[in-house]
C-alpha cells in the first residue's frame, strides 16, 4: 500500500494505506490514545514538571550571581585591580569559575 506522512507542531505520523475499502460506520481507534507513557505523565504532571524546572532554574541562575559576585568581592579584599580598570585578576578565582559555569 501507500504511506501517508503527516506532521504537527510537535508530532509526526505515518499512515499505511492497505485497501480501499469503504469506511465501516462503527467508530474506531485511531492510535492516538494515551498509550506512551511519556504522553500520560505529561497528561498527569506536565504543570509539576515545568514549575520544578523554572523553580530548579532560578536557583541555578541565583546560585551564579551570587558565586561570581563573592568573587569578584574577594578580589576587591585582597587589593586586586576591579575588572572595569582593567585587571583580570578575576579569572584567577575559582570562585568566579564556579559561578560562570553554573
Amino acid at each position: 500500500g501507500s504511506l501517508i506522512t503527516l506532521s504537527c507542531l510537535s508530532h509526526r505520523v505515518v499512515c499505511q494505506v492497505i485497501s480501499s475499502a469503504v469506511p465501516a460506520d462503527s467508530i474506531q481507534e485511531n492510535g492516538t490514545s494515551d498509550s506512551s507513557w511519556i504522553t500520560r505523565l505529561e497528561n498527569s504532571y506536565g504543570f509539576y514538571i515545568g514549575l520544578g524546572l523554572a523553580v530548579f532554574s532560578s536557583f541555578l541562575i541565583g546560585s551564579s550571581v551570587i558565586l561570581k559576585k563573592k568573587g569578584l568581592l574577594r578580589l576587591v579584599e585582597k587589593g586586586g585591580t576591579r575588572a572595569g580598570d582593567g585587571g583580570h585578576g578575576y579569572l584567577k578565582d575559582w570562585l568566579w569559575w564556579a559561578g560562570l559555569l553554573t
